[in-house]
Parts: structure tokens; C-alpha cells; sequence
């Protein structure tokens, strides 16, 4: 049983015609309960900053506009996840099992991606032979 795991979140983008990772946070999870609950908040929290509730108090009265069906709608896929349990138990069993787990989502101009795998896969991956490469 893989009993710790790592949790990032990272936005990327481009940037003078180089892709650009931007870390949103990391989070070192004691258990799997928590991988998940993280994972969760985080997705929740990018959701609310990209398309934050209109009668929110910190939100201008018409500041919010409507975008068009055509954009895609990583809110709304990041929220859909966060609500999907059979998706939760999924993440959970391959997390268990002690594989990498990605969930991204996209839009125009950035992918937000969410990370975690197993703290002790990570260290069996590193007691395996390392790779030689012959330098010329």
C-alpha cells in the first residue's frame, strides 16, 4: 500500500514562443484521503478564479462578461471532476496501485494540470538501474 503521496498543481502556457509551466502549489499528502481532498480543493479553487460566482461581494457589478459556447470550459471540467465519484475512486485505485495520476484541462491559452503519484513509487523508481547513455 503506497501510504504518502505528492500532489502538484502547475498552469502552462506560452510565453515568447516557449511553453511555460507556472507552479499553483505542491502538497506532500500523508495519506490517500488527503491526495484526493487536495487534488479536489485545488481543482475548485482554479474553477472559482476563472469563472468566479457574478454575486460574489469582491466582484464589481458588471466586471463579468459571458464568453462565447465555442470556449472551451476548463471551470466547468474541473468542477464536473470534483464532483464525479466513480472519476474519485479511479484516481484512488491508481494512486493505490502506484501509478502517476494527470488530470488536465484546457482552454485557448493555458493547460492546468493536477499531479500526484506515490511517494514510494517514486523511491523504488530509484533503486532501479539507471539509464546510460554512451557520450560520443
Amino acid at each position: 500500500m503506497h501510504d504518502e503521496f505528492l500532489c502538484h498543481v502547475t498552469a502552462y502556457g506560452w510565453c515568447d514562443g516557449r511553453r511555460i509551466g507556472v507552479p499553483l502549489g505542491t502538497y506532500r499528502a500523508p495519506t490517500l484521503a488527503l491526495a484526493l481532498w487536495w487534488l479536489r480543493d485545488r481543482a475548485s479553487w482554479i474553477a472559482e478564479r476563472l469563472d468566479p460566482s457574478p454575486d460574489s461581494e469582491h466582484i464589481p457589478p458588471y466586471a463579468l462578461v459571458p464568453v462565447a459556447d465555442t470556449v472551451p470550459d476548463v471551470p466547468g471540467v474541473l468542477r464536473a471532476w470534483c464532483a464525479d465519484v466513480a472519476g474519485q475512486e479511479l484516481v484512488a485505485d491508481e494512486l493505490a496501485g502506484g501509478r502517476l495520476v494527470r488530470i488536465a484541462a484546457s482552454d485557448d491559452t493555458t493547460e492546468y494540470e493536477l499531479l500526484a503519484e506515490s511517494v514510494d513509487a517514486l523511491r523504488m523508481q530509484r533503486t532501479l538501474p539507471a539509464l546510460v547513455v554512451p557520450v560520443a
